[in-house]
């Protein structure tokens, strides 16, 4: 596509299908069709009723998909502001509502008053963020018990994270997404 604008789509629930405005350029890397629709049919049973928190959301796709598969409670998170424009226009498409916050992660994590039964972690490739957030979500207890934290990357996840295990790893096209859970 021109200008590397990608088509977003939902991929399952009640806004299946749904085209999303997205981001022009190369600055927002959205998790791919594929690897977003086998993170679902895992989470699937967890998903209804859920508090999930898409930590470095983009223009929203994970939390967005969350909404139309049921989530309670969806809280997105951003440092770009740009981006969070464009989620609250997807927000407006879908005639839905959700809790933003234009922080760093850290921020976030460090402040937040909320626990989840799922959070995806989806910082920049080689920024080194994904370790760190795991580490400040298990330290504060930010997971529910049986709550599940996935963490995407270019790569498989190295080393432990006190208070979480690791409990699976798959890997789609280019992503690799770990799912630890509260020890």
């Amino acid at each position: 596509m021109a200008g590397g604008e990608k088509t977003v789509r939902i991929v399952g629930g009640k806004f299946r299908g749904r085209i999303l405005a997205s981001f022009k350029g190369r600055d927002v890397r959205p998790t791919s069709d594929r690897a977003k629709e086998a993170l679902f049919n895992i989470l699937a049973p967890e998903i209804s009723g859920a508090n999930v928190l898409d930590l470095f959301c983009g223009t929203g796709g994970i939390g967005l998909e969350a909404i139309s598969r049921g989530a309670d409670l969806v809280v997105f998170n951003d440092i770009s502001a740009d981006s969070l424009a464009i989620l609250r226009k997807n927000l407006a498409l879908l005639r839905t509502d959700a809790k933003i916050y234009n922080l760093d992660y850290a921020a976030l994590l460090d402040r937040i008053d909320v626990t989840f039964d799922i959070i995806y972690i989806d910082p920049p490739y080689k920024s080194g963020f994904g370790a760190d957030a795991l580490g400040r979500i298990a330290g504060r207890r930010l997971l529910n018990t049986g709550g599940i934290a996935v963490l995407e990357s270019d790569k498989p996840f190295e080393g432990e994270i006190e208070g979480l295990v690791r409990y699976d790893e798959r890997k789609y096209g280019i992503a690799y997404l770990t799912f630890f859970t509260p020890d």
